[in-house]
Parts: structure tokens; C-alpha cells; sequence
């Protein structure tokens, strides 16, 4: 639509008709009212001659043919009137037409104030909308035959007027705003000088939703009841309009976003990882993403329109109807999963079914959606995992990752390192045989395993009958290192008094001996690029094994750097639950100065 023209049209449409039915109607009355006049004063000079021959017209004739005169003219008045009320009628429902065939409200409002200077001949013209998310009043379109407008400043009109129609969503008119007493003394009919003045509501059922605005500041009088029930019908038709090009703009928006939304959706099926299938009402397949072509080996034009029991994997052909029509009677979910043989893939595969009714905006099932992940990788590496986890320390288990960006060479960290000796191979019977040693040795590394793990150490390596234990690393990190690793100790010997009495064994006084010692260490991966292992070294490591050596079986030794971090641990030269004893200091092979140690007990 093009505003300027539909402008143009209504001008032009208005000078026609004044033109060309008004005018023919008034020019008629206009000629009656001269002919008449002409004869009256034909009349006037004709009863001058017959005077002056003693013969005289009735008064009466001339009075009579002025009084008709007047009458003419009155109907000539009213003529006038009644024919611009119907031009104008004729414009409102023209306009009314065109401006309810527009959905552009910034159209609609440009022909409606075209159409209010028109037809009230009013200087300036304004339509002012509520905001319908915040209610303030926005200023759309402004007219002045004078001059331009700027929208961008606040118009200089009667607030008073405005807000109070707004308020009570009826009309106002004055036709001399100074001697209108509900007006007269407000500072902006002062201000601007305002003589005629009409504003009435747009309102649709019964909501206010703006107001059309026009004045005069010039002339008194401009506007009457007509103008004022003109402009009320035509703000009625106005109204509805905007509310409909209003509803226009919402449910072209809501189309809008649905349509990106879909193709959104569409997006995230293709792109998401994990198959997708949804069906209908009738269990025909209506989509399927790339991923789960992926996974069944299947193009989606093989599946699209055909049941879903007939695309699944053999093995679960028939239970999967089952599965299906439960959860579409019973409006719940079900899981499964299936190692299957794929018709296009060489090894079997691990998938696992995940079953949704698919429900409408009013909750009712129309059909089901299925989501499907392939499992095979992530079995083979949970069994990989399973295997590995035998052989290597739980804790570098949980920190492969932490451990894989040391790189070679390593770290220096304050550590607590411990070495326990679960059983000296000379103390087993003589004649026992390989195989049944080894059994015997794993129980005894398996009771302290137990007790290691409990307590989050971690096992570097086992050697043999003795094990080599960690606290404080890259995986395990605790400020207690030192009173956790005493723990520790204390937690085997208990787990081995245990042991023996379910073996009924009778050590005297134990076969377990376990050295602990504090200080720096290295700690980091050692070997080659292809392969390598975590480990600690340094002079700490060394003489926590020089400790354990030292000891005597049943004993727990621990390092004077020990007892000192667990003290300030706990903040007291007393640890809760634990009594030491000094022991006669010990010179270890590589070192000069003797070595203070203590023993350690459950108090």
C-alpha cells in the first residue's frame, strides 16, 4: 500500500464531491434566491409608477418576497451544511474501508490523520497510542498545517485534555477553550493559546487504547456536535483497525519464532549426537536424524512413512512392539538395551532404546519419539577400564588425566611416604609350593590393599610381599598426608589381627613391619614417551624405606618429619587417638646424622 497516494485519493475524493454535488445543489438555492430578489425589486420599482398614476402594490407582496428570500437563504445554509455532513460521511466510510483492508499500522495511522485534517478543517492533528506492554503514551503521527512536527520533543497540546479522555474513555469538545469552564484555567490552554479543541478515545470493547487529537489556535467555534460524533465513529473504526494490525504483527511474530524454532529443532536432530526417531499415531516414522541413520546403518529414505518395529534391529523385533505399545497404553517411558547384528555392519554393536510417549498441546499421545545411543565404544572402554583397574592403583585410575600432563621429569612436592611389608617370604612353610605362595601372599596384599584404599592412599607398586604408598601426589593431595598415612598404618594392623583370627593364625608377635617417612619428593612419570610409569624418588622416599627396613616386625616406625606435620596438623604435640613412643635413633646407609623414629600405637 502506498500511504502518499491513499493521501492524495482522499483529498482528491473530497474537492470532487464538494465540487460536483454540493456546489450543483447550493448554486440551484443560490438562483431561486436571486430570481426572487430580482423580482422584488421589479415589484418595488413597478409599485413606483403605478403611484405616480394613483395605483398602489399590498405591502404585503414585498414583505412576503423578502421573507421568502430569507427562507432561501436559511435553506441554502442548511443545504450547505447537510450536504458537507454527507460528504463527509461519505469520506468516513470510504476511508473507514480502506484503512480496515491495512495490516501496516504506521499506514493506518497516517490515512487516519489525513482524514482528521480533512475532514475538520482542524490546524493541528495527533494520534497518541498506549504502549500495550507499559501503558505510557507514545506520540505515532502528527499533523500541522503550519508546520512540521517533531515527534522526537514532546508536542506543545492541552496534557490536561488528553489524559483526562485517556482516563475516562469519553469524548471532549469545546469550541472556545478560554471560556470553557472545565478547561480555561489549565496552563496549557493559556500557554498555547487554544481556541477549538476535540479529542475522543480509541476504545475497543470498552479498552481504552489511545486517543485522536486535533485543534485550532486560531479560530473559535471550528468544530460542533457534528465534528465531534464524526470523529467518534471514525475513531471506533480507527480502533479496531490498530487492535487488528496489532494482532497482525503478534501473530506474524509468533510465526516468526515457531518458524525458527522448528528450524532450530531441526538443526539439533540433525547435528545432536544420539539417534532420534519419532513416529506418528499410527507408528509410521516421520523423523530420523542423521545420527541415528548413522547408527542402524540406514538411509532415511529406506525409514520415512514405514512402521517402527520394522526398522529395528531383529533381535529386538518382537519385543520392542511390546515395548512400544506399553508405553503408549500406559503413557510412561521405558529403557532397553541389546547387543544387535546389524545387517550393514560387520561386528555386532551395543545400542541402548530409550522409549517416550509424544504428546500434543493438550497432553494427548500422538505418536513416539526414541532415542537411541550406540554403547559399543563406551562398553569396550568400560571393560578395558575394568581389566585395568586390576593392575593399577585406583588412584591413577581417577587422575589418568592429571597424570598424562606431568609429562617426564616430574614435580616436587611435600609428601608422606610409606612401605609395608605384608609377610617375609622366609617366614612361609618350607615345601609350600609356587602357586600355592602366591595365593597365600595376595590375601595377605589384598587385607592391606583393603586398608590403603580406605583411607585414599595411593599405591605406587607392589614388591613382591611389600607394597610402596603415597599420600599427597597429584592424585591424592591432603594437607593431613602425614596423620593420614599414620592412620593408614594403624587401619593394616588391625585388618591383619582380624586376618589372623579368621585364618587362625598365631604370629608372634606379627609378620606385617611398615616404616613411614615425610619430606620433598619428585613425583612424576618416569621411562620413555612409548612407555612409562608414575613413581616418587628422592632422599624422603629412600629413607622411608631405610625406616621400614629398620623395623621390627609388628612395628609401625615413622620419621621425627612425620610426627611433626601430623602434630601441626592437629595443632598439639597429642594426636587424637594415637600414642607414640621414641625409639633409639638410627643411622640408615647413605646418611651421616642418625635419624630419630618412634613407633606408633592405637592409644
Amino acid at each position: 500500500m502506498n500511504p502518499r497516494g491513499d493521501h492524495e485519493w482522499i483529498k482528491e475524493s473530497m474537492r470532487d464531491s464538494q465540487n460536483t454535488q454540493t456546489m450543483q445543489s447550493i448554486g440551484e438555492i443560490s438562483e431561486i434566491k436571486t430570481l426572487i430578489r430580482n423580482i422584488a425589486n421589479t415589484l418595488r420599482q413597478q409599485d413606483s409608477q403605478l403611484r405616480q398614476q394613483g395605483f398602489k402594490l399590498s405591502p404585503l407582496v414585498i414583505q412576503r418576497l423578502g421573507v421568502l428570500v430569507e427562507g432561501i437563504g436559511e435553506l441554502e445554509k442548511v443545504t450547505a451544511s447537510e450536504m458537507t455532513e454527507l460528504t463527509q460521511l461519505k469520506t468516513l466510510v470510504s476511508m473507514g474501508a480502506l484503512i480496515n483492508s491495512s495490516l501496516d499500522i504506521d499506514a493506518i495511522l497516517a490515512q487516519t490523520m489525513d482524514v482528521l485534517i480533512a475532514l475538520t478543517g482542524a490546524e493541528r492533528g495527533f494520534i497518541v497510542l498506549k504502549s500495550p506492554d507499559t501503558g505510557a503514551l507514545e506520540f505515532r503521527i502528527a499533523r500541522d498545517t503550519l508546520q512540521r512536527i517533531d515527534l522526537a520533543k514532546q508536542p506543545e497540546i492541552s496534557m490536561t485534555v488528553l489524559n483526562e479522555v485517556i482516563a475516562n474513555g469519553e469524548a471532549l469538545l469545546t469550541e472556545n477553550a478560554y471560556k470553557d469552564p472545565r478547561i480555561r484555567d489549565q496552563a496549557s490552554v493559556v500557554d498555547l493559546v487554544l481556541r477549538s479543541v476535540i479529542c475522543v478515545p480509541l476504545k475497543v470493547k470498552g479498552v481504552v487504547i489511545g486517543a485522536l487529537y486535533v485543534d485550532n489556535r486560531l479560530l473559535a467555534g471550528l468544530f460542533t456536535q457534528r465534528e465531534l460524533i464524526l470523529l467518534t465513529a471514525f475513531a471506533n473504526q480507527t480502533a479496531v483497525a490498530i487492535q487488528n494490525a496489532r494482532y497482525y504483527q503478534r501473530i506474524r511474530s509468533s510465526l516468526e519464532q515457531i518458524v525458527e524454532m522448528k528450524e532450530q529443532m531441526e538443526s539439533v536432530f540433525v547435528s545432536v549426537g544420539s539417534g532420534i526417531i519419532a513416529t506418528n499415531s499410527s507408528n509410521e516414522v516421520t523423523t530420523f536424524n542423521r545420527a541415528a541413520a548413522h547408527i542402524l546403518a540406514m538411509q532415511a529414505e529406506e525409514v520415512l512413512g514405514k512402521r517402527i518395529t520394522t526398522i529395528l534391529p531383529t533381535i529386538i523385533a518382537s519385543d520392542s512392539g511390546s515395548r512400544i505399545d506399553s508405553v503408549l497404553r500406559n503413557t510412561t517411558n521405558a529403557t532397553m538395551q541389546v547387543t544387535a547384528q546389524l545387517t550393514n555392519k560387520p561386528d555386532p554393536v551395543v545400542l541402548s532404546y530409550r522409549f517416550s510417549p509424544l504428546r500434543d498441546g493438550e497432553q494427548r499421545i500422538q505418536g513416539l519419539t526414541m532415542v537411541i545411543e550406540d554403547l559399543t565404544e563406551k562398553t569396550e572402554r568400560d571393560s578395558m577400564i575394568e581389566v585395568l583397574e586390576k593392575y593399577l592403583p585406583p588412584g591413577m585410575m581417577g587422575h589418568l588425566n592429571t597424570i598424562s600432563n606431568i609429562g617426564l621429569g616430574g614435580e616436587r612436592r611435600d609428601v608422606t611416604c610409606m612401605f609395608a611389608e605384608v609377610r617375609a617370604f622366609s617366614s612361609f612353610e618350607d615345601g609350600i609350593s609356587p602357586h600355592e605362595l602366591m595365593e597365600s601372599m595376595n590375601e595377605y596384599l589384598a587385607v592391606a590393599t583393603d586398608a590403603i584404599h580406605k583411607h585414599e592412599g595411593v599405591i605406587d607398586k607392589y614388591m613382591g610381599t611389600e607394597i610402596m604408598v603415597l599420600f599427597n601426589t597429584q592424585m591424592n593431595p591432603f594437607q593431613d598426608h602425614a596423620l593420614r598415612a599414620i592412620e593408614t598404618a594403624l587401619e593394616i594392623s588391625s585388618a591383619f589381627t582380624a586376618f589372623y583370627q579368621r585364618k587362625g593364625i598365631q604370629p608372634n608377635p606379627h609378620y606385617y613391619r611398615i616404616g613411614i617417612n615425610s619430606g620433598v619428593a619428585t613425583l612424576g612419570n618416569v621411562g620413555s614417551l612409548q612407555r612409562c610409569n608414575f613413581t616418587a624418588i628422592g632422599d624422603t622416599i629412600n629413607l622411608a624405606k631405610r625406616i621400614q627396613e629398620n623395623s621390627h616386625y609388628g612395628q609401625i616406625i615413622i620419621g621425627e618429619e612425620t610426627l611433626m606435620r601430623a602434630q601441626q596438623t592437629v595443632g598439639s604435640a597429642t594426636l587424637p587417638n594415637i600414642r607414640t613412643e621414641e625409639r633409639t635413633a638410627i643411622q640408615v646407609k647413605g646418611r651421616q646424622q642418625f635419624t630419630r623414629i618412634f613407633e606408633a600405637f592405637r592409644s
